[in-house]
């Protein structure tokens, strides 16, 4: 049985890269999704698919569609999902993207940072993937692993 897995989280650097490895490691049968990985065609998708806009407000609101739109039904068609809570950057989107799975009934297992937890990231209860000790995410390979055998 494959999964399908949505990693949510902040674009900019390369953790989703750990987890897929992690995963190549172990032969586990997960198919991955995410957000638009590449940030500048995130940031004009928008216009690419909408035409031209009148200006930067404008343009940033039809990406933000376009976006939500491909986060919308990535998660809808997700097995999975693992929130990645970083340190560099505002939470928002892994927030809004975490709490949209749980609506969804989606498996969500949060996966943060080497840092203290701010308030936003302590409104999704912590689940089977959490970095701030040495396994970062062995732990969620692991839980895939007993969800497939």
């Amino acid at each position: 049985m494959e999964l399908t897995v949505y990693l949510a989280g902040q674009i900019h650097d390369d953790w989703r890269h750990e987890v897929r490895k992690k995963a190549d490691e172990k032969n586990l049968p997960l198919h991955f999704v995410s957000p638009q990985e590449n940030h500048e065609l995130s940031d004009d998708i928008g216009e690419k698919i909408l035409g031209e806009q009148p200006n930067k407000m404008y343009r940033d609101d039809a990406a933000s569609s376009i976006n939500n739109f491909r986060t919308r039904v990535l998660l809808q068609k997700s097995d999975a999902v693992i929130a990645f809570f970083g340190e560099s950057y505002k939470q928002w989107n892994t927030a809004l993207d975490a709490g949209a799975a749980i609506q969804g009934g989606e498996a969500l297992n949060p996966y943060k940072a080497r840092v203290p937890c701010p308030p936003i990231k302590r409104t999704i209860e912590p689940g089977g993937c959490d970095s701030r000790n040495d396994r970062t995410s062995s732990r969620c390979s692991q839980l895939f692993i007993s969800i497939i055998e």
